[in-house]
């Protein structure tokens, strides 16, 4: 025979219009159900990536690839640290920083920030914040002008814009007649800038870096060099190799360790989520199970003739077993080849469903991302894929073996 016995008449119970339409009932409906269950696994995977790579991105455009600072927290010789990290693979660009903790005042309104001192010519190498500015420039960061550019959140709380004037307080205190008092500046806002986390449009600060030496006290230094590389994910080998070649008078970290802690929630609560979502497949794939049940019950008659043919247990086990497994295939199938249709095309359906119903389902006035992103991952696809045919073969095998113990004698007894 060209194909296996058990194959082909597995194959050949499929295709035959069963007696009992009930049966084809359930098997449809496991079918569909294993269908919708992965579809629905791989969207959802894809739109909580989307989002995971939406909150990466943005985080990035503000933060840098791969941070280096002294031990004292100060960098006095960052041309020759830029001039090594340079020589990295990836590498892109590099631009020195200053930062510090302030707070920020404006008639009886104060609020702590962080305060980043910058090159506006260079600080667009590394972060995306000049193509979030709703207000000014950063090119408007002028040595000794004293200006500041501040996150739109802030600046509502505050109750400014462009123009207005703004006093930031040192917590580095002078030595005065009087004591010890914290240092101050009248700054001028020269730009405002949104880029889509509160948690920087509320707590960032931007200065020119001469201004911010000034109020610092920190004369031809800088905090640390900033670097921005080509691969993301290659940042932690890199900040390896850039420390292995710098020595341990320096402190380089990345990205993944600066913000280990919001990542690694975004990574549990996506494995949270596979798991919950894979239940609706489990579910729909052990119907299997009640359709094989009931199908060996209404061939028990040729199950037993064909015992006395001559096929063996094993045989009549892998019959039952095609069967099944065929159900899971094609749901698995279906559901793989929708979900992924679905997935590519979610950025397109969900404005037409919000057109169409006139609603919004993320909207602009209270969430930051108000678009449902989606990133497919071949990763996702194949182990769901995987996981679904593998639950759908576990369910064949009970089942199949009750039906490969049935006793001709008993079963053609009453025929």
């Amino acid at each position: 025979m060209a194909r296996p016995f058990e194959l082909l008449v597995g194959l050949r119970y499929t295709r035959a219009k069963r007696r009992n339409h009930f049966i084809s009932f359930i098997s449809l409906t496991s079918m569909i159900g294993i269908a919708l269950g992965v579809m629905v696994l791989i969207t959802v995977l894809s739109v909580m990536n989307g989002f995971g790579e939406e909150l990466r991105a943005r985080i990035l455009g503000v933060v840098s690839h791969i941070t280096v600072t002294g031990d004292n927290g100060q960098l006095g010789d960052w041309q020759k640290v830029q001039k090594t990290a340079s020589q990295l693979p990836d590498y892109v660009a590099s631009a020195p920083f200053i930062q510090g903790q302030g707070m920020v005042t404006h008639g009886r309104v104060a609020s702590g920030v962080i305060v980043r001192g910058i090159l506006p010519s260079e600080e667009p190498l590394v972060a995306d914040i000049g193509d979030k500015m709703v207000e000014g420039r950063l090119d408007d960061l002028k040595p000794g002008d004293f200006g500041i550019v501040i996150g739109r959140e802030l600046a509502w709380k505050l109750g400014v814009h462009a123009g207005s004037m703004l006093t930031l307080v040192s917590p580095e205190g002078q030595i005065t007649p009087a004591g010890l008092l914290p240092r101050f500046k009248r700054f001028t806002v020269v730009g405002i800038f949104e880029v889509g986390m509160y948690e920087f449009d509320s707590g960032l600060v931007l200065l020119n870096i001469d201004d911010a030496a000034r109020l610092y006290q920190m004369p031809g230094k800088v905090s640390g060099l900033r670097l921005k590389l080509d691969d993301i994910y290659a940042a932690p080998q890199r900040a390896f190799e850039l420390n292995e070649r710098l020595g341990d008078d320096y402190r380089v970290r990345d990205w993944t360790r600066e913000h280990a802690n919001f990542f690694r929630a975004l990574k549990m609560e996506k494995t949270v989520m596979f798991v919950i979502m894979l239940f609706i497949v489990a579910v729909a794939a052990f119907n299997i199970v009640s359709t094989l049940v009931m199908m060996v019950a209404d061939k028990r008659a040729e199950i037993a003739i064909l015992r006395t043919l001559g096929a063996s247990p094993r045989s009549i086990m892998g019959i039952f077993m095609v069967q099944g497994s065929i159900i899971g295939v094609v749901g698995t199938l279906l559901g793989a080849v929708s979900g992924v249709l679905l997935a590519l095309n979610v950025e397109t359906i969900v404005p037409f469903l919000e057109r169409l119903f006139g609603i919004h389902f993320l909207s602009a006035d209270v969430y930051y991302i108000s678009e449902l992103p989606s990133r497919l991952e071949w990763s996702d696809v194949t182990f769901i894929t995987l996981a679904s045919l593998l639950m759908s073969f576990l369910a064949t095998l009970y089942p199949a073996w009750r039906a490969s113990q049935t006793q001709p004698a008993e079963a053609l007894r009453y025929e």
